[in-house]
């Protein structure tokens, strides 16, 4: 083992010049770490050998300070791997040795295949050990990391210390916001997301008795919020601009809607509509239609089937209602041209119970997911002819599963009542979700994606707890 620096003045009379040249050589020992600033004081230090050792790790900043030198030296070690940036400091680098080390050449060494593409100094070859496609290969010979290099998470970014069971988002204006139901305290809250501070801020507030849900209707400038009530009948709120609030714009029918459970916005034909699913066995699930003067009843769906959720899709062009039910399996129901009302089309079999059911696309394939508390809910695939189970996800307890997706990203939430909720992520290649991530909230009842600013985030409701506001991120995995 030797570990020897030497510090050599030199001076140049002639010149008038005074230089220092310094050497150190820490070769054949056991080190297995460099430390942050380890040559710490060294400034002038040209040329450090460090080899055959055992390291394994070195810190970002070993390096630091160390201006003046010319040549490194960390052939035959153990490294596999280097931080980003560990050579920033190197101003005068000329030459650098890392031969008789393997490296993972995955996304952590993404830096390093860029600095070696961009660096004026002398590199020895970098050999890779994995992963299996590139071992025994040289480092730039790697084609592409772009792909593989970042990964998403969803972090919390804002708690509201109440509770709620839905959350609605609509534009106005450029602006963003979001319509909160709040049961507990009677409220639906709605929320503008405040460009300067980066987070949602209070901007109206609809009282009632017991909103369970609160959907904001766009026809041209005007702003609409149906207020769905469990008491004292739901309503029509138009946002007023000259009192810069939501007022009262219309009743809805008591006699038909009696346990409003779901609220879906849809268009046929430019024409606006929206459908309430009522959930009791005296109420009636019900199509509203605008009129230019207000919102009226259009169609009453079917009676005594204790509806749960209802879903609007778009099939080849064709308009199709999905009603899911308490007491019968999800029926699906088409919209006749002629007759200009929905009609009776199918139904999804062998799939009773069903909470909810929602809809999404990935690149040109239709989904839908049904939620389900007992059993296993399903996310389910349209062939052209009928809706076919693809996958099965445990959901005991689960009131909701959401389906959202952000910068092609897609997910599935899962919220249950006795465990933690689940958000899954589509495996492009299996294509199948995987469970990727676990969050807590108390009994979760919605969740909802908003986007603004360039950010993404989705409120998760709690009928129990806070509702919280989860950031989704994007993850350099390079780094």
């Amino acid at each position: 083992p030797s570990s020897i620096c030497f510090f050599h003045d030199l001076d140049i009379p002639q010149a008038g010049l005074r230089t220092t040249q310094s050497l150190c050589l820490l070769n054949s020992n056991s080190f297995t770490v460099i430390r942050d600033d380890a040559f710490a004081g060294l400034f002038h230090l040209e040329y450090l050998f460090i080899e055959g050792n055992k390291i394994e790790t070195i810190s970002r900043n070993a390096f630091r300070g160390l201006r003046d030198l010319t040549h490194l030296s960390l052939a035959n070690n153990h490294l596999k791997a280097l931080p980003r940036d560990v050579f920033s400091d190197l101003d005068s680098l000329i030459e650098l040795d890392l031969r008789g080390n393997k490296f993972e050449c995955d996304c952590k060494a993404k830096w390093l295949f860029l600095w070696l593409k961009m660096t004026n100094s002398t590199v020895s070859d970098v050999l890779c050990i994995g992963p299996a496609e590139y071992q025994d290969k040289k480092l730039n010979d790697v084609t592409s990391f772009d792909y593989e290099c970042t990964t998403t998470d969803f972090v919390v970014h804002q708690i509201l210390p109440y509770q709620s069971v839905s959350v609605d988002t609509f534009n106005s204006k450029n602006d963003v916001f979001v319509a909160i139901a709040q049961p507990s305290m009677e409220n639906c809250m709605v929320l503008e997301w405040d460009h300067i501070e980066m987070n949602f801020r209070s901007y109206d507030n609809i009282t009632g008795q017991s909103i369970v849900g609160c959907k904001a209707v766009l026809v041209g400038d005007q702003v609409f919020v149906v207020v769905a009530q469990l008491f004292g009948g739901s309503h029509i709120y138009k946002f007023d601009e000259s009192w810069t609030k939501f007022v009262k714009f219309q009743d809805i029918e008591v006699s038909r809607i009696s346990k409003p459970n779901d609220i879906e916005l849809f268009e046929i034909d430019s024409e606006m509509f929206f459908v309430i699913a009522d959930s009791s066995k005296a109420g009636l699930s019900t199509v509203y239609k605008w009129n230019n003067k207000g919102f009226y009843s259009y169609q009453s769906l079917h009676e005594w089937f204790r509806d749960t959720d209802a879903e609007f899709l778009d099939i080849d062009g064709k308009s199709y209602l999905i009603l899911s039910s308490r007491s019968q399996v999800p029926i699906i129901l088409q919209w006749n041209k002629a007759s200009k009302k929905f009609v009776p089309h199918s139904e999804i079999p062998n799939m009773e119970d069903v909470l909810a059911v929602k809809s999404f696309r990935i690149q040109d394939d239709l989904y839908i997911t049904l939620t389900r508390f007992i059993g296993d809910s399903r996310v389910m695939k349209w062939n052209s002819k009928q809706f076919v189970e693809i996958q099965a996800l445990p959901s005991r307890g689960a009131m909701t599963l959401q389906p959202f997706s952000f910068k092609n990203n897609y997910y599935l939430a899962l919220g249950s009542d006795y465990t933690f909720s689940q958000i899954y992520q589509w495996d492009g290649e299996k294509k199948i979700f995987r469970l990727f991530k676990e969050i807590y909230v108390q009994a979760p009842r919605s969740f909802t994606a908003v986007s603004t600013d360039r950010r993404d985030f989705f409120f998760a409701s709690s009928f129990k707890g806070n509702t919280q506001i989860f950031e989704h991120i994007i993850i350099d995995l390079s780094l």
